[in-house]
């Protein structure tokens, strides 16, 4: 027989207090009846012997001391899963808000997932083709990687997470048995309208799961959004055998939420007002994705995070950039010039990268042209900083082969637009060609016979509309150079 509970002892924001209830887990749902016999949804976050504290989900306003009756319903919060999700737009908590009413739920879930065995783990191979060479060719994104993108204020995260969704396709499976789960935390109702009539006008609907939790939502539904999304995504991976790329965006206004919540339960503050638990509830949602023994599908997750005053040592990006596998930097300076998308090569990395490239997977020269462009462009940077001092006028003349590389790569591999959606072999070959601006000799990243079969200068030189005075010398120096 279920017990109701008759009156509140305590009310405090988004939490309220129930006392001499027994038998209470933590996690638990309850359910809320209010004077007027509307419901409302919450779940225990505390329990102090017989003493509960109740975090209500569509907030407390107009909640009675007195009157108010609640019922602990003896589970945790489950989200009904079926793959009649696919296509579907639910909020925060995961209930449909796209007017086509409930979907017939195969099974339900808890929303904190089951704990995958370390040794149950698979090492992630193979790789998730998002048609952006700067992603694709410098910092690849592996299946089952967590691989964040790093960004800031007015940089273009939310551009990119729509493109990305548009544009990711596995290689081998030209598509099929693929599918993106996309939740949006704390955003304002244009960027909704924005993500959602996007997905439909490209077409890619179809295959998308979307949770949005708006920033008018109540707080507490944020904390929820990441975990019914990853729940979604490890619901068709591991029992639909789909490989699921997870993004969500923004999880600073996920932290921001979990410092509120924290701070009404009273807890100890740690760095900058976040809870001392940051770390490990970060881990909790990064550490869901992954590629389980025995199983066909797998969950890969790009979590987008805007980091306050671009400072990457703020707490958020600090500890993110701790669990997961590498991340992507939004550069402000690239933006500024107009090149999109502006991501910063030299502080992106993708730890993963190295095990699901090469031969049978993107092609053999990949690592050697990854490898060659990112030395090139640190050279630039060099060169950037003495120009700064000295001049261009007084560049050697390989430091001005450089700046005109730095100049071509930036336009024509960084800078490719919102709708240009290029293939693995079309970003090496374009790689190939803004090395082969340089002279052969300074490609020294790369064995001498994958160079000779790839570099063609005159094709370059074509290509790109070099100078023809700065052509013959090139060639020139080839020939000396042998």
């Amino acid at each position: 027989m279920a017990l109701q509970y008759v009156g509140l002892s305590e009310i405090n924001g988004p939490l309220v207090v129930l006392d001499h209830v027994k038998d209470a887990s933590y996690d638990e749902m309850v359910e809320l009846q209010l004077k007027d016999g509307s419901t409302r949804s919450g779940r225990i976050v505390e329990i102090e012997g017989e003493r509960v504290v109740v975090q209500v989900f569509e907030g407390t306003n107009a909640l009675s001391l007195a009157n108010t009756k609640t019922r602990l319903l003896g589970h945790p919060m489950e989200l009904p899963l079926s793959m009649e999700m696919l296509g579907r737009v639910f909020s925060g908590a995961g209930r449909p808000i796209d007017g086509l009413g409930d979907i017939y739920a195969e099974k339900s879930a808890d929303i904190n997932g089951q704990p995958l065995n370390p040794v149950s783990r698979v090492y992630p191979r193979n790789y998730i083709n998002t048609g952006i060479s700067s992603i694709d060719c410098l910092m690849t994104l592996i299946r089952g990687q967590k691989l964040p993108i790093f960004s800031g204020s007015g940089l273009p995260h939310n551009q990119l997470a729509v493109q990305i969704v548009k544009q990711a396709k596995i290689a081998d499976e030209a598509g099929q048995g693929f599918a993106v789960v996309f939740a949006a935390m704390g955003v304002t109702n244009d960027v909704a309208n924005y993500f959602r009539r996007s997905f439909e006008e490209a077409g890619v609907m179809q295959r998308v799961v979307m949770f949005m939790n708006l920033s008018n939502d109540p707080i507490i539904e944020r904390i929820l959004t990441p975990r019914c999304a990853l729940t979604a995504a490890e619901y068709l991976a591991f029992e639909h055998d789909m490989h699921v790329l997870v993004i969500y965006t923004d999880v600073t206004s996920y932290c921001e939420a979990l410092r509120e919540f924290s701070s009404s339960k009273g807890e100890i503050p740690g760095r900058k007002g976040y809870p001392g638990y940051l770390y490990s509830d970060l881990a909790s949602l990064y550490e869901r994705a992954g590629i389980a023994k025995g199983a066909k599908g797998s969950v890969t997750q790009i979590p987008i995070l805007t980091m306050p005053n671009n400072d990457i040592t703020h707490p958020v990006p600090d500890l993110t950039g701790y669990i997961t596998e590498g991340q992507i930097t939004l550069d402000p300076e690239l933006n500024a010039t107009g090149i999109y998308p502006p991501v910063g090569v030299l502080p992106s990395l993708s730890r993963l990268m190295k095990d699901g490239i090469g031969e049978g997977f993107t092609r053999a020269d990949h690592q050697d042209v990854a490898n060659q462009l990112f030395a090139c462009y640190a050279h630039v940077q060099d060169v950037k900083s003495l120009t700064s001092v000295i001049g261009e006028d007084e560049l050697s003349e390989a430091d001005k082969k450089y700046m005109e590389f730095g100049r071509l790569f930036e336009q024509h591999f960084l800078n490719q637009g919102f709708d240009t959606n290029r293939s693995i072999e079309e970003t090496l070959d374009l790689g190939w060609l803004l090395l082969s601006v340089l002279p052969k000799n300074t490609l020294d990243r790369i064995d001498n016979a994958v160079v000779d079969k790839f570099y063609d200068h005159e094709k370059a030189v074509k290509e790109f509309n070099l100078h023809e005075d700065v052509v013959i010398k090139e060639l020139k120096d080839a020939v000396t150079n042998g």
